[in-house]
């Protein structure tokens, strides 16, 4: 990595992606720091804001899984191009908006945004290789999750800025329509500046784009259990409007019996993406398998430090306010350098997956300092003296964020061909944990009190994953830079990458 800021050759497509990633998350999260003039304007409520929120990560939960399997098929050239045009639609739709109900559509088409980490996850596997895969899939993971804090950091400037062209106001509607504008027009400079792969390496593509493919009966079986999350959380999402009056028992029930439909379509994808496998029709050489339970320790360790970071982004201020007796600036600074530690952490978390030896220990350890941090969090409150508040928020986001960087140090590992697959389905479950922690957090006893079990459960949740994924995950080898091996093995073999 010692050619970082050199701007040619693969460290120009890590940057161009990593600010593609940047862009998409100031999309996603443009609407937080402008919150309060649009309650103040449209009279919105406090369950109202609360229930934008879960909708800003809901559509990401499928949209993960659709993408991955896109770029699989097209490249993320293509893809992640298509997603930053994308962008400007929702955005105008959402900064036009003049109700609570127009809100709640605009933002669930927003949450497809969302979904462009995973795309970039793949461009950057393709250019680097496994020594220093770790460190480059955390600097694109870490300098473009920023984009969250950027948008805090800017958009209410940008809002005061325009308010000559709005009587004087604060002009909150043209400063989240820019950020789609902008995203879109890089999406075309994106096109015209990146490529998929190297010179003279060829896009491993899977035999089908219909589901996942796996290699063992077991596997399949497998898949379909860790699917039921992945559709179920839509199903907790439309309960929760439910309880807004947002939508009414039968448009819940419907919703259900459609999600029970979309599980099968999914299942029955799976099936036909899998049916040789399944029917004895093809094996796989044992260096072409791979075991879905790797992924699967991957998505649980993804609920536990992004999901968790999702949720806690969102009522950190607040707790700073209540639980330690700051006063809103002081708590929102504190609370910001949480979003912060994403340009060190997640490539630094990386980084000691590339170089300590043990791609497993660094995530089970990541994991394990994750939970502790959130259980300081509840341990303490008023009196504490500020500067421990801040090094103790730095300490848990360092381990939050490094376990991301750690966790996706891995998945480019686990199979090549379908590495888009495998970081949607590991993506769509942060959101998936992301979506729950809020949807607990909302029954939980508002107050300090309320905060203190949040933290509680975040980090009892986090040590149960670092324990299961010390014991139970297994090293990865591999490199996207490897070329498919020909193995001459009895009928319908599988010729794929090595393992």
């Amino acid at each position: 990595m010692a050619g970082l800021w050199s701007f040619t050759g693969r460290y120009k497509i890590l940057h161009m992606t990593w600010f593609a990633f940047f862009l998409t998350f100031v999309v996603w999260f443009n609407f937080a720091p402008l919150a309060t003039a649009a309650k103040a304007e449209l009279g919105l409520t406090d369950p109202q804001l609360r229930t934008l929120a879960i909708c800003n990560v809901a559509l990401t939960v499928p949209a993960r899984i659709g993408v991955g399997m896109i770029l699989d098929r097209f490249g993320p050239r293509l893809t992640y191009s298509c997603l930053l045009i994308y962008a400007v639609f929702p955005c105008l739709a959402f900064a036009l908006a003049q109700n609570f109900e127009q809100m709640v559509y605009a933002r669930l088409a927003l949450s497809i945004v969302g979904c462009g980490f995973v795309i970039g996850i793949r461009m950057v596997a393709e250019w680097f290789t496994a020594k220093d895969i770790g460190l480059a899939e955390g600097i694109y993971g870490g300098w473009g999750n920023f984009g969250s804090a950027g948008a805090a950091f800017t958009l209410p400037a940008i809002a005061a800025g325009l308010s000559f062209l709005a009587a004087g106001q604060f002009n909150w509607r043209l400063a989240i329509a820019l950020t789609g504008v902008i995203t879109a027009v890089y999406g075309v400079i994106y096109y015209f500046n990146v490529t998929d792969t190297p010179p003279g390496r060829v896009y491993q593509r899977p035999p089908s784009n219909a589901g996942m493919e796996v290699t063992s009966k077991r596997d399949f079986w497998f898949l379909l259990v860790m699917n039921v999350p992945l559709v179920g959380v839509l199903g907790l999402i439309a309960w929760r409007l439910t309880k807004l009056k947002f939508i009414g028992n039968t448009v819940l029930l419907l919703i259900g019996v459609f999600l029970v439909g979309l599980y099968l379509y999914q299942a029955y994808n799976i099936w036909q993406a899998n049916k040789p496998l399944m029917t004895g029709v093809k094996r796989y050489a044992p260096e072409d398998r791979y075991k879905f339970a790797q992924v699967a320790n991957l998505e649980l360790a993804y609920v536990a430090c992004f999901g968790s970071e999702l949720a806690v982004v969102s009522m950190l201020p607040t707790y700073f306010e209540r639980g330690f007796g700051l006063t809103a600036a002081v708590a929102g600074a504190v609370a910001g350098m949480y979003a912060f530690m994403n340009i060190v952490a997640r490539p630094g978390g990386g980084w000691l997956s590339d170089k300590i030896g043990s791609r497993k220990w660094t995530l089970a350890a990541t994991i394990g300092g994750t939970g502790i941090g959130y259980l300081l969090f509840s341990m303490f409150g008023q009196g504490v003296p500020i500067i421990f508040v801040v090094l103790m928020t730095m300490l848990a986001s360092f381990f939050v964020m490094a376990a991301e960087g750690a966790t996706y140090a891995i998945v480019p590992l686990v199979k090549t061909r379908i590495t888009g697959q495998i970081a949607g389905n590991v993506g769509a479950y942060g959101n998936v944990g992301a979506v729950i922690y809020l949807t607990v957090y909302s029954l939980l006893p508002q107050g300090v009190a309320g905060d203190k079990l949040f933290f509680q459960m975040l980090g009892c949740v986090a040590l149960i994953v670092a324990f299961i994924n010390a014991f139970t995950l297994k090293e990865v080898t591999g490199d996207h830079t490897e070329a498919p091996v020909s193995v001459p093995v009895p009928m319908a073999v599988n010729q794929g990458d090595r393992r």
